[in-house]
């Protein structure tokens, strides 16, 4: 804290791409890690004005296994999963991904999971409405597996639930 008495301190910068290498190099990987890039953005336009379009959330947190299963299963921190928008858990878990836990915490829900926030929204005609679920993605460190596997299986879910736009979360 600064002061009268005290500096200002600041914080080195850390380099995620560094720090990442250096990991999976100290767990014995023989190929550095490679950061996933894409030639084509895999996004599209809008297929009409914000304020029609249906909204759904897609976070990376999983879901809390102090509560009830979320969607009647209890499913890993591993598998893409949905949560009713109606009825979210009180929370969710975070503990399984990498954040800051010095500097910040997540036991706000609404910063990763913003569905009053949307809902307002939605009350005020700034988008259509909420999706009747949320759906939540592994942190899986496979491009294969998210483009192959996990991608299409929310793609399919957000069609499922008629939605329009997807607002990504990631923690």
């Amino acid at each position: 804290m600064a002061g009268p008495n005290r500096p200002i301190t600041h914080r080195t910068m850390v380099s995620y791409i560094d720090r990442t290498r250096e990991f999976y190099a100290a767990q014995g990987y023989e190929r550095p890690y490679r950061w996933a890039h894409f030639d084509e953005v895999p996004f599209t336009p809008l297929p009409k004005p914000l304020p029609e379009c249906r909204v759904t959330v897609i976070t990376t947190a999983a879901p809390w296994r102090g509560e009830a299963p979320v969607d009647g299963v209890l499913r890993g921190d591993r598998e893409v999963w949905s949560g009713s928008t109606a009825d979210p858990p009180a929370r969710l878990d975070t503990a399984h991904l990498a954040w800051d836990r010095e500097s910040t915490h997540t036991d706000d829900r609404e910063s990763f999971l913003p569905l009053a926030a949307l809902a307002e929204l939605a009350g005020e005609g700034r988008v259509a409405g909420l999706a009747p679920r949320f759906h939540g993605v592994p942190t899986d460190y496979s491009q294969r597996r998210t483009l192959e596997q996990d991608a299409p299986e929310v793609l399919r879910r957000c069609r499922e639930d008629g939605a329009d736009a997807a607002l990504l979360v990631p923690l």
